[in-house]
């Protein structure tokens, strides 16, 4: 099982009410969300670990888990409330104002997490909740509470604007990408991260140099490259799609990563380190496929098995 870890929460998106005005309708996301519905939906075993609120958000949020196939049972429940993600969309582009107090989600705390089982293979981490407390050290203590035993992979999906203390925040995640397998950045956060007229080779060769063994690389239109600690740089291009928005397309894009090293024995311990050329242009491809069916429809909407064209 791939376990994802982090936020589920309900994006408001906007659209048009039968008068002409703008209405805001509740649809299930947030970044560990989407990526668990994608695998679910590429039937790659998943379970999601979240703090789910019993409300009629998070109930919402527990039947569109189930209707994806991702068992939801390590998740922690409260009658805390949802947080919720207003959508505001530009030409496609999405941004989003959080309402995330003291909700089910950010107040996840260490003590709340129990021990995983031997059939979690691989932890996937990212998204908001690495930026807000509690549940970001939560989270962080938990990736290296399972570092060196099941692969890692890390997407910070850094948003700026989100972030209350940089020191702090940078911090945790330098603590974080250190423990990490697998790191996925797109083009924006490695020189978030990383600031400076580096490469993005020499970039992502840095956040190698701290143990990583594959480092991924989205660049929008321009498509995707992995690099590794073996030696290994592998680009596939983007594809070219009417964009609806651009909701979820990142998350949908670790689902299609995550799916072929797992099918491919990749995503073990003793393998991810040393995985194909061939397995990791797979892998970057399947990512880009899904990515663009996603934003080729409104919202997080990943596809399903049937929908690929491999």
């Amino acid at each position: 099982m791939i376990l994802c870890c982090g936020e589920a929460l309900i994006d408001m998106i906007p659209e048009k009410s039968a008068s002409g005005q703008t209405a805001f309708v509740p649809h299930p996301g947030g970044a560990v969300f989407n990526t668990a519905i994608a695998l679910g939906r590429l039937e790659i075993k998943t379970g999601m670990l979240t703090g789910l609120s019993t409300d009629l958000f998070g109930v919402q949020l527990e039947q569109a888990l189930a209707a994806s196939s991702v068992d939801a049972t390590p998740s922690i429940r409260s009658d805390l409330p949802t947080t919720l993600a207003f959508v505001q969309l530009d030409e496609g582009q999405a941004t989003y104002t959080f309402y995330d107090e003291n909700s089910a989600g950010r107040m996840l705390d260490s003590p709340d997490i129990p021990e995983l089982t031997p059939a979690v293979e691989a932890l996937f981490f990212g998204g908001i909740s690495l930026a807000v407390e509690p549940c970001a050290d939560a989270y962080a203590d938990l990736l290296v509470r399972y570092a060196r035993q099941k692969v890692i992979m890390i997407d910070p999906n850094i948003r700026p604007g989100f972030i209350r203390d940089d020191a702090r925040y940078r911090q945790r995640l330098d603590r974080m990408l250190r423990s990490a397998d697998i790191v996925k950045v797109s083009d924006e956060d490695l020189d978030w991260i990383l600031p400076g007229p580096q490469s993005l080779r020499e970039k992502s060769q840095a956040i190698m140099g701290l143990g990583v063994s594959v480092v991924l690389v989205t660049r929008g239109t321009k498509g995707a490259v992995g690099f590794t600690a073996s030696g290994l740089d592998v680009s596939v291009p983007g594809l070219s799609v009417r964009v609806v928005d651009t909701v979820g397309a990142g998350d949908t894009f670790n689902a299609g990563v995550l799916a072929i090293l797992q099918e491919s024995g990749a995503l073990q311990r003793d393998t991810i380190a040393q995985v194909s050329e061939g397995t990791l242009a797979k892998a970057l491809a399947l990512g880009a496929q899904t990515a663009a069916i996603t934003v080729s429809r409104a919202g997080a909407n990943p596809p399903r098995r049937d929908e690929l064209l491999v």
